[in-house]
């Protein structure tokens, strides 16, 4: 047995370390640190419609049940106004009825405004109530809503009578109904449409009472058309029967036997605060209004 000299042994260890495979360190480089960056802030987002009320308020007032007639009957108001909107702007003066409700070459715009505005304007600060804050249910005979005028100018108030007479438009055209023969505010939407327009904030004060039955609207639209589509009852009227002559029962329609314009007789004014005849009565502007 031979002994290495720790000489020896050295010498060993050194040659081996010579002749073995280096062990080769991986190459690390550092890598450049990214700069910091800042979250960029939210941009602004700007909404037009911020504060926008889309639909008719309805006050505490009305109960449950009130409510959901009432909430039907205002969907039923834009459901009429659309129609009569879209019947201008498809069939403009090529329809009979535009031309019987608005004059031969009148100006449709303003009509569809007003159908519009019913429809799509901010009806911020509009109410529709059930209670009698001003009293007229209550003292007025046969009164079946009100506009409160000067009280509430964006208020309106519906009397209990508007929720026992008042039909729906699935109803058009039915149970005797005629465009000539049957009340202007047999139906809810035909209703709410007039008492919509007596609301500032959606007919901004432009839409009047120039005629006051069917004969003479179709008169005004004859001798001035120009105020035919700021006429309250010329809105209604053309509403109802584009509706009923296109939707209720369509093409047919359900206008009645027209009869013949009687002779002017004398007009007797109504005092704000009395009833001008058991189903007639006049708003805080003192317009009069039969129901």
């Amino acid at each position: 047995m031979k002994f290495l000299t720790s000489a020896g042994l050295l010498g060993a260890i050194l040659l081996n370390g010579a002749t073995s495979t280096p062990i080769i360190q991986p190459r690390t480089e550092s890598s450049p640190a990214l700069p910091t960056q800042t979250p960029a802030a939210a941009p602004y987002e700007y909404d037009f419609t911020s504060g926008v009320v889309p639909s008719y308020p309805i006050h505490p007032s009305c109960n449950i049940t009130l409510r959901r007639q009432l909430s039907r009957a205002l969907d039923e108001t834009i459901q009429l106004v659309n129609h009569a909107k879209t019947h201008l702007l498809l069939r403009g003066h090529d329809s009979p009825l535009v031309k019987k409700y608005f004059g031969s070459n009148n100006n449709t715009a303003h009509a569809i405004g007003f159908y519009s505005r019913i429809a799509d304007a901010n009806k911020l600060d509009v109410l529709f109530r059930c209670d009698d804050p001003d009293r007229n249910c209550a003292t007025q005979d046969s009164w079946a809503g009100h506009w409160r005028g000067e009280n509430a100018t964006q208020e309106t108030v519906i009397c209990p009578l508007s929720f026992e007479k008042r039909r729906y438009l699935d109803q058009v055209c039915g149970m005797g109904y005629t465009v000539v023969g049957s009340p202007l505010n047999t139906y809810w939407a035909t209703d709410l449409l007039h008492r919509i327009l007596h609301v500032p904030r959606i007919s901004e004060g432009a839409v009047e009472h120039f005629a006051d039955d069917y004969a003479a609207v179709l008169e005004l639209a004859q001798t001035e058309p120009n105020k035919s589509a700021l006429d309250s009852d010329t809105l209604q009227y053309f509403a109802i029967e584009a509706y009923a002559f296109d939707v209720a029962a369509p093409g047919v329609g359900c206008t009645g036997e027209e009869e013949k314009a009687p002779e002017a007789t004398e007009v007797v004014t109504a005092t704000s605060t009395a009833s001008a005849g058991s189903s007639c009565h006049t708003h805080a502007d003192g317009v009069l209004h039969c129901d």
